[in-house]
């Protein structure tokens, strides 16, 4: 199984209240999510396990994703996580927000792995940011990354 580094593109529709597990209760905006993980067990077995409907609550992201739609996957595969840098870049594009501390970096330093955008990020920009890094960054639709 190749391992990597993965990144969510979430859109929620309207405003919604939700429990995420022991991290409480949370008001979600209407907008753009990105959540970043890495999968250091196998990179796809990990990002379709997130895109299948029906499933167990396990990760913090599971709880988000109950309300919102993933509609874009970005990642690259590799053995080194590079799941902090990513998050750091993710908080650093425009209008990027935490909304909920401690959402997915219970096992890091970072404040959050979800990142509040009000509008679309841009692939383009985040993979500029990647420096050297951003060659191997690949983005696709889910229904493809199933595929």
């Amino acid at each position: 199984m190749r391992k990597g580094t993965y990144l969510l593109l979430i859109a929620l529709g309207k405003e919604s209240h939700i429990a995420v597990g022991r991290l409480g209760l949370f008001t979600f905006p209407p907008g753009y999510y990105i959540y970043v993980g890495s999968a250091q067990g196998g990179l796809y077995p990990r990002v379709n396990r997130h895109l299948k409907g029906e499933k167990r609550r396990r990760w913090h992201i599971d709880y988000l994703l109950d309300f919102a739609q993933v509609v874009e996957v970005w990642y690259a595969p590799g053995g080194e996580s590079q799941e902090c840098l990513w998050c750091q870049i993710a908080r650093e594009m425009p209008q990027g927000e935490i909304l909920a501390k401690g959402f997915g970096s219970s096992d890091c330093r970072c404040p959050s792995h979800l990142i509040y955008l009000p509008t679309l990020p841009s692939f383009a920009l985040f993979r500029e940011r990647l420096g050297e890094r951003g060659s191997l960054l690949k983005g696709t639709k889910p229904a493809e990354f199933l595929g």
